[in-house]
């Protein structure tokens, strides 16, 4: 379910990317988002046919270099363009939103807590992750590339948030701040590094999706139809298979890309999958790698708690009227997914253990 969400507002950011570049010479759109959500679909589902994991895996190392690299280059022409702190002090103070300059001005403590901590439970989970780690040669390079990682991407992001705190004082426009880094890449940046950008990014919406296709696609493969249906199965029928269900998921996204298109924002669809990832898996799994006394029933009551505690939270209208206002309308469904998922797992674990 999280993944299918997670995939299918990639195809909508290829959409953007797309009819942002897509321009004649006034600047008009030579292409709807809606078309060019489709293309983004078919072409993402074809390269995840065709290339596979292997491809993920030195797709992400250039897309990591030359991320970090144009990002570098981009801060300080950004910066210069906004005429500093000063000059995007001022231009905040024009468009309305001076609270955009102060560091909890936007946001409370618990409005962070609530966008913070569904990807952070997602990234201690996340099975593309452990598929990368696995695909090390050894636990030694596993280590190296785990403490360069950690390194890289605190930089990585860190750059990425400044560089669309720089560039939303210099898009006024709403529509083009919900793609502020888009449209900073093809307006706000010399031609070159804009094209270096903008390749980064698309890249990284490839990448991301083709992770998020294949990681189901292989649960389905190895976990259920190896384990419970054909055992037997040759290698170019498991092949066969695999990529007839990245079909059937790729196209699964996409219609869940239609429903989240016409009612909420890529922000949003993002926090609502990595909660559901987040309190449903991410508990049983370090359960598993770090406590003994964990159960298979205390693991079930966690995933089970945890979605259905993060699909009702937010879906089922009776929780507003039991719950106060004051917390409801503050506090996103990640803090309660995760309490219950936690308790439950330990709770039911300790219940089910084996009496020595």
């Amino acid at each position: 379910m999280a993944y299918m969400v997670i995939v299918s507002y990639q195809y909508n950011a290829g959409g953007a990317v797309l009819q942002t570049v897509l321009t004649d010479a006034d600047g008009n759109s030579l292409i709807s988002i809606d078309t060019g959500t489709i293309i983004a679909a078919v072409f993402i589902i074809l390269y995840t046919l065709l290339a596979g994991l292997l491809s993920v895996a030195y797709t992400d190392v250039g897309n990591g270099i030359i991320m970090t690299v144009s990002l570098i280059i981009a801060f300080p022409i950004l910066l210069a363009k906004a005429d500093g702190i000063s000059g995007m002090e001022a231009a905040f103070m024009e468009m309305g939103q001076p609270e955009h300059m102060q560091f909890f001005g936007v946001y409370s403590i618990l409005d962070v807590i609530n966008f913070c901590l569904p990807p952070f439970l997602l990234v201690l989970g996340d099975a593309n992750m452990y598929q990368r780690f696995s695909a090390s040669k050894d636990a030694k390079g596993a280590t190296m590339a785990t403490s360069v990682l950690v390194v890289v991407v605190l930089i990585i992001e860190l750059l990425i948030i400044a560089c669309a705190w720089i560039s939303a004082s210099l898009i006024p426009e709403a529509e083009s701040g919900r793609y502020v880094l888009i449209y900073a890449s093809h307006t706000l940046l010399p031609a070159f590094l804009g094209a270096i950008m903008m390749t980064t990014i698309v890249g990284i919406i490839i990448s991301t999706a083709d992770s998020f296709l294949l990681v189901p696609a292989n649960s389905l493969m190895r976990d259920v139809y190896l384990t419970y249906i054909n055992p037997g199965a040759s290698e170019k029928k498991i092949v066969f298979l695999s990529r007839v269900t990245v079909l059937i998921l790729g196209i699964i996204a996409y219609a869940v890309s239609l429903v989240f298109a016409r009612s909420t924002t890529i922000f949003e669809k993002a926090l609502y999958a990595y909660t559901i990832y987040g309190a449903a898996i991410t508990p049983s799994l370090f359960a598993a790698f770090f406590w003994k006394g964990a159960t298979k029933a205390g693991a079930v009551a966690s995933i089970v708690s945890g979605t259905a505690v993060t699909l009702i939270w937010k879906e089922v209208t009776f929780i507003r009227r039991l719950i106060p206002e004051s917390i409801y309308g503050n506090l996103d469904e990640v803090l309660p997914a995760i309490t219950v998922s936690l308790l439950l797992l330990v709770t039911v674990s300790l219940l089910t253990q084996e009496k020595e």
